[in-house]
């Protein structure tokens, strides 16, 4: 704490735990002081405020100037709709949020055409598809915002394609049984394997999971994402898992220290492990939910089954996640109809000549040994 501060001085800690001293004689101007009460500094800044020879603080700006991108940004972080995210897709809005205003924030929105958006706000990420597509769709929020305040009467970005991203992909069943092979039954590793892939929901939901989630034959999440409530069966192979842990915690994963992990703390701790276990870099955590989506509908499950597990509100989602196995099904179906359609149009019992059938000429072609040779074979062996 300061010393006795002199007469018409206050002071407090600001958000960010500085102290602040000021000066303020009756319904005056405030003045900032050294925060060194005592000091030489202090005592002589004290006695000009005093004289009325120190300049009080001036009003901070209220914001970026009205009709740029910076006003647009600073007037949707105050809206309903931003305060009504979640705080995780808040902390990511706001990282996008803060790139575009730092680059662009001094743009007029009157300038923000199709041509503008392109040139001088996308195509900086054109080597990075992945962040180009994040700002077009942080781009389209902030527009969206534009008109319903009226400063815009059209979407500019209208027109503009979304750049083509590299899917993550589902595990094989080569690589789950390498993970496997390599982090056995009782590993913390194989535990986080296991809850992913057969309850088949999201890091953020898995890393969250507690005991008291499991209720008899089944877990019981609800995502962070969608909000959506699910009751999961417990998988065989997931109770055999669970089994052999030590139930000492109230979440079902945590740090070596005991500690529940955060999502960041989560996938970093399950990306050693991947790539412990000899896997490629595009075995992401999250194909574990792709590979579980692949191995309901390779079981023949409907797509509402498969989005009563993973959780999707979409019969799109749920076919993005089964697409293979249906093309898998659908191709070998079709095969198989086409071998049977050959099969009918060349009948063991079709005739080659007057009482002379396939079948019987298949008996008489041998090697003078008096043996049928195997079918198929029989033109190696013709005259």
């Amino acid at each position: 704490m300061p010393r006795k501060l002199p007469p018409y001085c206050e002071c407090f800690h600001d958000r960010h735990g500085k102290l602040r001293v000021y000066f303020r004689k009756g319904k005056g101007a405030r003045v900032a002081l050294p925060s060194a009460v005592g000091t030489e500094e202090f005592l002589q800044a004290y006695q000009l405020a005093l004289a009325g020879k120190l300049k009080p603080e001036t009003k901070r700006e209220s914001g970026p100037a009205s009709g740029t991108i910076g006003a647009l940004i600073h007037s949707y972080k105050r809206s309903a709709a931003f305060a009504d995210l979640r705080d995780t897709t808040k902390a990511g809005y706001r990282s996008r949020l803060d790139a575009i205003g730092t680059a662009h924030g001094h743009r007029s929105l009157a300038g923000m055409t199709r041509a503008n958006i392109a040139d001088k706000i996308l195509n900086p990420y054109a080597d990075r598809p992945g962040q180009r597509l994040a700002i077009l769709k942080m781009l389209r929020v902030l527009i969206r915002h534009a008109i319903e305040l009226g400063q815009l009467n059209h979407d500019p970005s209208l027109g503009i394609k979304r750049p083509k991203t590299q899917e993550i992909r589902s595990w094989s069943d080569d690589e789950i049984a390498k993970f496997e092979e390599h982090w056995p039954v009782g590993t913390k590793q194989r535990l986080t394997f296991a809850l992913m892939l057969y309850t088949g929901q999201r890091r953020s939901d898995v890393h969250r999971m507690t005991w008291a989630d499991i209720r008899g034959a089944a877990i019981r999440v609800v995502q962070q994402k969608t909000g959506a409530k699910l009751a999961i069966p417990l998988h065989s192979e997931l109770r055999a898992v669970l089994d052999h842990v030590t139930r000492d915690h109230v979440t079902i994963l945590n740090t070596e220290y005991g500690k529940p992990f955060t999502v960041d703390g989560f996938s970093q701790f399950f990306r050693s492990a991947i790539t412990a276990a000899g896997l490629p870099l595009d075995c992401q955590p999250h194909g574990l939910r792709k590979a579980a989506g692949r191995r309901l509908a390779e079981a023949g499950c409907t797509a509402r089954e498969i989005m009563a597990v993973l959780g999707h509100k979409t019969l799109s989602e749920a076919e993005r996640y089964t697409r293979d196995a249906d093309q898998a099904r659908l191709a070998e179906a079709a095969v198989t109809r086409l071998e049977a359609q050959k099969k009918n149009e060349y009948s063991q019992t079709a005739q080659d000549g007057v009482g002379n059938s396939r079948q019987n000429r298949r008996k008489n072609t041998n090697l003078g040994l008096g043996l049928a040779l195997p079918r198929g074979l029989e033109p190696l062996f013709s005259p």
